[in-house]
C-alpha cells in the first residue's frame, strides 16, 4: 500500500493517538507473523478512530465486513458494553480461523461472532437494526456491501468504509482494475445518495464516514 500521508506526519499522528492496549499489540505482532499481507490490518490510528466512533454513539450492535485477523473487531468491541455484539463477515477460512483464535483468547470472546462465507449473503440474512457498520473487504464489491448494509443500519447510525483512496489510484482516469473501478463507483454512489451524508477523510488509505439520515 503506497503511503498517501507524509510518513513523518503519519508517525507524529500515531505518537499523539492513544496507544494500543497490549491485546491489540499482541494481535498486530501475530498478524505480521501470520500473513505477508499484514498491511491490511487497520493499525493503531484507524483502530483508535473506530474505537472512538463506536464508543461515541454507544453502539450495541456492530456489523463488520472483512474480519482479517480480528484486530478491528477487537478494537471496536473494547468500546462497547458487555452485552454488545459484533457480527464479522469473513470469506477466507484461514483468516477466519486465525481471527477466531485471537478473539477466543480476548476478554471479548462472547461479543464477537465471525461468520464464514460470502459477506453479501451473510448481510442479507441478518435482521437489523445495527448501530455501526465497518466495510473493509474486497473493493470491487463495495457498492453491493454498501446497499446491503444500509438496509440494516439504523437511522442516524454510522458506516465507515476503508481504503476509499486506494493509494491515490482513484485519481487515475484510465484505471481498469476491478478493485479501483469498484471503489470509484462506491465513492460516487455515496456522495450522491440523498439517504446519507458523508465525509471522506485521508486517514491511512482513506476512510469515508457515512451517517444514515
Amino acid at each position: 500500500m503506497t503511503e498517501i500521508t507524509n510518513p513523518v506526519i503519519q508517525e507524529y499522528a500515531e505518537a499523539h493517538t492513544t496507544p494500543e492496549p497490549q491485546l491489540l499489540l499482541d494481535v498486530a505482532a501475530a498478524t505480521r507473523d501470520f500473513s505477508p499481507m499484514a498491511m491490511m490490518m487497520v493499525g493503531r490510528l484507524e483502530g483508535r478512530f473506530l474505537n472512538l466512533l463506536v464508543g461515541a454513539i454507544a453502539a450495541r450492535r456492530v456489523l463488520e465486513i472483512g474480519t482479517f485477523t480480528g484486530y478491528s473487531a477487537l478494537a471496536m468491541a473494547a468500546a462497547m458494553p458487555a452485552d454488545g455484539r459484533i457480527v464479522s463477515c469473513e470469506v477466507d477460512p484461514a483468516h477466519a480461523e486465525f481471527a477466531r483464535g485471537n478473539i477466543a483468547s480476548s476478554p471479548f470472546a462472547s461479543m464477537i461472532e465471525v461468520r464464514l462465507g460470502p459477506a453479501i449473503e451473510t448481510v442479507r440474512s441478518l435482521e437489523g437494526p445495527f448501530d455501526f457498520v465497518f466495510i473493509d473487504a474486497d473493493k470491487r464489491s463495495y457498492p453491493d456491501y454498501y446497499e446491503a448494509s444500509l438496509s440494516v443500519l439504523r437511522s442516524n447510525g454510522l458506516m465507515v468504509a476503508d481504503n476509499v483512496l486506494r493509494s491515490g489510484r482513484v485519481l487515475d482516469l484510465e484505471a481498469n482494475d476491478p478493485d479501483i473501478v469498484g471503489i470509484k463507483r462506491f465513492n460516487e454512489i455515496v456522495v450522491a445518495d440523498a439517504r446519507v451524508e458523508c465525509a471522506m477523510l485521508p486517514i491511512r488509505d482513506g476512510v469515508t464516514l457515512i451517517r444514515k439520515l
